[in-house]
């Protein structure tokens, strides 16, 4: 068994850092430093991560931090700082705070080997069917599916998502259950390029779905996906609600990550 030591090694070395600059062609990618910085061309948030900072002088930080904040804030783009417990040094979140982020929720970075949980064996309630989302129906139906999931309006991310699956059929899948002719649940992987892990993203159920095991299922099928695209590993950021599910499949908590958003004012 690998340890979570080595997971975690295995995920800073493969899927941040320089590791980023192979990721999703609906990304434009630069590093800066220490960091790396995602600007998206698909509708989402941009996104900065970065190693090394323990390596800094706090006088420095405020210069690194500002640098990102002039890049986006030069696109009207907003973004996540995605920090990380265990090489973050002490100060520097209180840091972002004070220059107008704000701390979004915990969560836990969980791994897991693809097959094992390939072959969880989840059974669907009857009359739900797990599909693709190819068509621009199908991400209509999960703007609907979000918003019910979420409370709030997901036209942009929906259409966001249906652009990179587009851009990246090869590498990007977006799965959804539908139970009659709607959408009751969803999730998103995508396939990293040059590293051995599939990432999970927005996994989510309608109320009236929840607990029936719709979630477990649609990471089930993600993970046949990975695993027949010679992909080892799974990694995904899971809240509290979703991580109790996703260790009773096998993942493993390897450090903790907390999102620090960024909104540009009115232009």
């Amino acid at each position: 068994m690998t340890s979570a030591a080595s997971l975690l090694e295995l995920y800073d070395l493969q899927l941040r850092g320089s590791a980023m600059l192979q990721a999703d062609p609906g990304l434009t990618v630069e590093s800066e430093g220490p960091v790396v910085r995602a600007s998206s061309t698909a509708g989402l948030p941009g996104m900065v991560s970065a190693t090394g900072i323990r390596g800094l002088a706090p006088r420095d930080w405020d210069e690194l931090i500002q640098s990102q904040l002039r890049h986006f804030r030069e696109r009207g783009q907003p973004f996540e700082w995605k920090t990380f417990s265990h090489d973050h040094p002490q100060g520097f979140l209180q840091r972002l705070e004070f220059l107008g982020f704000c701390r979004g929720e915990a969560e836990a970075v969980m791994i897991a080997a693809s097959e094992p949980v390939s072959r969880g064996g989840t059974e669907l309630p009857p009359g739900v069917e797990v599909f693709a989302l190819t068509t621009t129906g199908d991400f209509d139906a999960l703007a609907a599916q979000l918003e019910q999931s979420f409370g709030e309006d997901h036209a942009g991310r929906a259409r966001g998502y249906e652009q990179a699956v587009r851009t990246s059929p090869q590498s990007v899948f977006a799965l959804g259950a539908r139970a009659a002719g709607a959408l009751v649940a969803s999730g998103r992987l995508e396939l990293v390029v040059h590293s051995d892990f599939g990432t999970l993203w927005g996994g989510s159920v309608v109320p009236a779905w929840r607990h029936r095991g719709l979630y477990r299922a649609l990471v089930q099928r993600r993970a046949q996906v990975a695993v027949d695209g010679g992909f080892s590993w799974l990694e995904v950021d899971a809240l509290p609600s979703s991580r109790p599910i996703l260790e009773r499949m096998g993942f493993v908590t390897v450090t903790t990550t907390v999102p620090y958003s960024w909104s540009p004012g009115p232009r």
